[in-house]
């Protein structure tokens, strides 16, 4: 391996296109938090370098802009006949990735050499040296938004790297850096449709502007592969949580919870949504609509229970509780259960009073289902979100449900304390 003749000076860019920079990046690791989560491994030298990555997926460039630093304002190089066709895709390449038009059919040695003078100014430039999508292939599926184990990754062949990002970096004085990218080709395949992973971006070690285009398609292969093969470090206790959830059981599991709750039980299905959402995200919908069927069926059934004069265990409720519904439901009739969602008292309490208090079956299911849906289905999502968001850290899920068991406990001990 070939080393680096000399250090680049580190140069301040302008703070606009810092800012603008951040904001790129900020924006960029939302969207793949929301869609299974970017990692990075490495940094990018001080000072200027040409970055050069596999190329598989359109989803590489927002890879790239999520995982490198601001301060390096990273540019990408775009297909000018592609993103530069239309006045909408200029504007969409240039705001929200940088980018920068390259000619693919002549001329595109004379657009890349315009950015020396970005490069000596302490600028990242990013290109695609295959000059299309297509390369490198494999991803570790990740199992915290399939609950399944992770298949083996797929071998597949780099293109030949063309020479224009090597004589710009050696024009402009700078580094090579290469860079592996991995999982963007299931993320957004293709000609194929969106859908949840995890993307790795691994920084390489610089090398120097001199090097061929066989040694930089070698470092980045060899990235590639290292972040293909790195395990995803996982919970035992959490695969074991997504094997039921994925499973015939997950739903029926859920709606069985919602129904005891409505009739008796004193845990909520907010609680389990708490388990099963975070485990794996992507069954958070179904989960979710599983537990508002089953507090629905419940809620109906205790209110035809109580009306023929059946009274079943309610633990953890108070008289001040059943004296509240009975007042509200007094005044509003079934549309009272809309205030269930937000002050603490169960919904079996609701039923159950909405019951003894002749509320019509109709009026109740249909008020109900808008009280307990906006409530389940915002609490499932919003789980399933902080699952996304923590995904990088799902070998903690045991603390994690520690943590939410006593602050659920907590949480219910003061509710029931305070209608006391």
């Amino acid at each position: 391996m070939r080393t680096l003749l000399s250090t680049p000076v580190r140069v301040v860019l302008p703070r606009r296109s810092r800012v603008a920079a951040a904001f790129r990046r900020g924006l960029w690791w939302g969207v793949l938090s929301l869609t299974g989560g970017v990692e990075r491994r490495g940094r990018l030298p001080r000072g200027g370098c040409v970055v050069v990555a596999n190329h598989s997926s359109h989803a590489d460039t927002a890879a790239l802009l999520a995982a490198l630093d601001a301060r390096h304002s990273p540019a990408i190089g775009a297909a000018a006949d592609y993103w530069f066709a239309s006045p909408w895709r200029r504007r969409i390449c240039r705001r929200l990735a940088a980018g920068f038009p390259v000619r693919r059919g002549g001329g595109g040695m004379e657009d890349l050499l315009t950015m020396a003078g970005e490069l000596r100014a302490g600028r990242a430039v990013v290109l695609f040296p295959e000059g299309t999508r297509g390369g490198l292939a494999g991803h570790p599926a990740d199992p915290a938004l399939t609950g399944e184990t992770p298949p083996e990754a797929k071998d597949g062949s780099l293109g030949t790297f063309h020479r224009g990002a090597l004589v710009l970096a050696e024009e402009a004085g700078v580094p090579v850096v290469p860079v592996g990218i991995a999982g963007t080709d299931r993320l957004l395949p293709k000609h194929g449709r969106l859908r949840s992973s995890l993307v790795r971006v691994t920084i390489g070690e610089p090398l120097p502007s001199a090097v061929t285009p066989e040694e930089a398609r070698d470092a980045v292969v060899a990235l590639h592969a290292r972040t293909v093969a790195e395990p995803l470090k996982d919970s035992a206790t959490r695969r074991r949580v997504a094997a039921v959830v994925t499973s015939r059981w997950g739903v029926p599991l859920a709606f069985c919870w919602a129904f005891a709750e409505a009739l008796s039980w004193p845990l909520m299905p907010e609680l389990l949504l708490g388990v099963v959402c975070v485990a794996v995200p992507r069954a958070a919908p179904k989960m979710s609509l599983g537990a508002l069927a089953g507090s629905l069926a419940g809620g109906l059934l205790a209110l035809q229970l109580a009306s023929a004069g059946v009274h079943l265990p309610a633990p953890l409720t108070t008289d001040r509780m059943r004296a509240e519904v009975r007042h509200e439901l007094a005044v509003e009739g079934a549309s009272a259960v809309r205030h269930q969602p937000w002050n603490g008292i169960p919904f079996k309490v609701y039923g159950a009073e909405a019951g003894r208090a002749d509320v019509p079956a109709l009026d109740w299911l249909t008020a109900s289902a808008t009280a307990r849906g906006s409530r389940t289905l915002t609490v499932g999502l919003a789980f399933a979100g902080f699952g996304l968001l923590l995904r990088r850290h799902r070998r903690q899920y045991g603390r994690y449900l520690a943590l939410l068991g006593g602050g659920f406990a907590a949480g219910l001990s003061l509710i029931v304390h305070g209608w006391g």
